[in-house]
């Protein structure tokens, strides 16, 4: 049962993105504002998707909700198996920190931390020790290629490295979903061309990878794209469907 009052079949196992007629709805004035607007669908473990849509079409409060920071106002939204709009601001936050790795377009990386620290900042919130921190960190520094930068600050690297940074950053804790927010938006079209690179290998090697875009070349990469009008589905494309 909902917050809301409305039964919820929970998600199959398989399914570690679904929304079920969830909508958000807010009160500007005496108008009320259909951000989203009744949306449904179901993202598998291991798939790759990109988010569509033009300003004012829901995305960015689609993606507020993907991300848990933000509840629908009614409906569901499951994430690896939990009903997030049931959760408090507690609960959500644990639920974001244990099954989220977020890449942004402007990186937020703390630029008083060395590379290898900025990795580090999740796995100090799970509370891991220093010497499993630092040895996950070069680790995953290699990962992405960027093992021999771990003791430069964010300020000499050059915007494809700082991405390169902030995945590795974000797979720190092992998430469950990859939320990529115009992850290239920042970035010339070679450098884009190697991070949506980076991006296919760890889909190939099993992440589920969502991508928030306008850039259709961006969202191409994708293997199945929704397109968002109004707060709600234009329409969804499967690749082979």
């Amino acid at each position: 049962m909902s917050a809301h009052g409305t039964e919820f079949v929970r998600p199959r196992a398989d399914e570690v993105v679904r929304f079920d007629d969830a909508k958000r709805h807010y009160l500007v004035g005496d108008e009320v504002v259909r951000a989203l607007d009744g949306v449904s669908f179901s993202i598998l473990k291991g798939s790759y998707w990109a988010i569509m849509g033009p300003s004012g079409s829901g995305k960015s409060t689609m993606l507020n909700i993907l991300g848990c920071l933000d509840r629908p106002t009614s409906g569901a939204y499951w994430l690896n198996g939990e009903n997030v709009a049931e959760m408090d601001d507690n609960q959500l936050s644990d639920h974001r920190l244990r099954n989220l790795g977020f890449i942004f377009q402007s990186f937020h990386l703390i630029p008083q931390l060395t590379v290898g620290e900025n990795i580090e900042v999740p796995l100090l919130y799970l509370g891991l020790p220093q010497a499993e921190r630092k040895a996950k960190a070069e680790a995953l520094a290699e990962r992405v290629g960027m093992s021999h930068r771990l003791r430069h600050l964010p300020s000499e690297l050059s915007g494809g490295q700082r991405q390169r940074v902030a995945v590795a950053r974000a797979l720190a804790n092992d998430p469950a979903v990859l939320l990529a927010d115009e992850p290239t938006g920042n970035l010339d079209s070679a450098t884009s061309t190697q991070i949506m690179g980076l991006f296919q290998e760890l889909y190939e090697q099993g992440k589920t990878v969502i991508l928030v875009t306008h850039e259709p070349d961006i969202a191409a990469y994708a293997k199945a794209t929704i397109v968002l009008k109004d707060g709600k589905i234009l329409s969804i494309r499967e690749e082979g469907a």
